[in-house]
Order: C-alpha cells, then structure tokens, then sequence
C-alpha cells in the first residue's frame, strides 16, 4: 500500500510508442505501462503524463488514446522532430519545472533501445537514478526521502531509500497495468506542446545508415545429461567410460573435418 503524506508530490511519467514483438504493431509498452500503474495507485500525487515524440501521427494518436483509457485526463506531447534526440527536449521541459519524481520503463520496444534515456536525464538534471523498480512505498515529501521496492533476480525484492528527486525505471515484475477504456481514452484529450528548440549537436544531420536483418537462429546445445540425484552422480562418477568408435588423430587438417562432422550431425551448425 502506498503511503504518500499530505504534501503534494509531483510525479511526471514518460511514455513511449512500443512494438509487439511479433506483428510489429504500435502499442502501449509494457514497462511504460506499468510506471502509468504505479503512478495512477498514487492518489495523492500530482500525476503528469509526457511523451517526446511526433504529434501529427496517427499511429502514435492511437498508442496514446489506449495510455489516456487508463483513467488519465491528459498526456502531454513534446513535440520533437523525428531525427532529434528527445532527450534535450525533455531536459529543456524538466528545467523549469523539475518534479519530484520521474518514472519510465527500462527501455524502448524499438528503436535503439539502449535503456540510456533515464541515466542520461538523470545526469543532466542532477538527481539520482533507481534501477528495475517495482512499487513507490512511501514519499516523504518534508525529509526530503522516498522508499521503493526494488527487484532483483531471481524474484527477490530489496526495499531501499532514495533522496527526492529522483528517476526511476520500472521493471517488468511490477503489477501489471490496467485495462484500457473505450470512453476514458475519448474523454481525455492529448495537449501538444512544442519542445525548446535544440542545438545541433543533439540533431542527426543524415539518418542512420543501419542495416536491418532477420535474426539468425541460435546455435543448438548438445545434449548433457545431468544427473539429479545423489544416486545418479554416483553412478555417473563411478562408471565405466565407454569405449565409442573414437580415434585419435594428429594431423590438423583430419581433425578440424572430424570435429565439424560432428558438430553437423549434432545439427549445432
């Protein structure tokens, strides 16, 4: 349960466009999502919405309509130019009216997805940044002190104290976000807001000359048995090792072409 005293805290989260993973349909992303989660069960939070990006898009109309049925009024829409790192854009809007704190996923669905954006603000802002976090416990808005939970692996979770501002990233084991309404996403509104001007250093003067290809198939493992039980090892340590068909070869060449027979019947290449 989240405990947020009486004193408003001003919480903004960054949204993004995501892609399904197998019809490469735009989406809401799943981290971002759950950052809208957790910000929406802070009641008393003063909650703000953004997202950097392209507003005269259809697409991206459409991913953001599915975040405002999550129960938002409003989501406000950086206007940034599609060669334009947003990242200057955002810090530029953070200047003038910093939040206490700033939620978004690990990472993007597309793109780059570098996971940098979050320690990248973080650093020019100059607050401290909480990786894979999973619910907001307490703000203390007076002592200047907020207390999450985070994950770690293995589905373990750590509580730990972070000193207002903050960025956070949400990770994938946080509650899951809510359905999206039909009429709450008509009923809110996404309000354009055209980003300062940036330098050039942050412009990309030619596109990125990327190349894009099918994934490659990983290689396959050779079977190893292992043995479960006290028993098994027992057994496995005390045997007798078989006697196969091997040979023992010393020429190079004879056994670079046996060593890839194998792996070829193994069906690992």
């Amino acid at each position: 349960m989240h405990k947020l005293l009486e004193e408003n805290v001003n919480m903004t989260v960054l949204v993004s466009i995501g892609e399904h993973p197998l019809s490469k349909r735009p989406r809401r992303a799943e981290q971002d999502a759950r950052a809208l989660e957790i910000g929406l069960n802070s009641p008393d939070a003063n909650l703000q919405v953004m997202h950097a990006g392209t507003a005269n898009n259809a697409q991206t109309h459409t991913v953001l309509k599915d975040y405002l049925g999550m129960g938002l009024p409003e989501i406000k829409v950086l206007t940034v130019p599609q060669e334009t790192d947003s990242l200057a854009a955002l810090t530029s809007s953070f200047t003038d009216s910093s939040p206490d704190i700033i939620l978004a996923g690990m990472r993007a669905e597309n793109g780059e997805s570098s996971g940098m954006l979050p320690y990248l603000l973080s650093e020019k802002l100059g607050m401290a940044v909480v990786p894979s976090i999973t619910e907001i416990l307490s703000v203390d808005k007076k002592a200047g002190f907020a207390e999450l939970l985070q994950a770690l692996p293995r589905g373990q979770r750590r509580k730990v104290s972070v000193k207002l501002p903050f960025v956070a990233t949400v990770d994938m084991a946080a509650a899951a976000p809510r359905q999206s309404a039909f009429g709450a996403a008509m009923r809110g509104k996404i309000t354009v807001v055209d980003a300062i001007a940036t330098d050039t250093t942050t412009t990309n003067d030619e596109p990125p000359q990327w190349k894009t290809t099918p994934a490659q198939p990983r290689p396959k493992r050779l079977k190893i048995v292992k043995a479960k039980t006290a028993a098994d090892r027992f057994k496995a340590a005390t045997a007798k090792a078989q006697g196969g068909g091997g040979k023992v070869i010393y020429n190079n060449q004879e056994a670079a072409e046996a060593i890839f027979k194998m792996l070829k019947e193994e069906k690992v290449l």
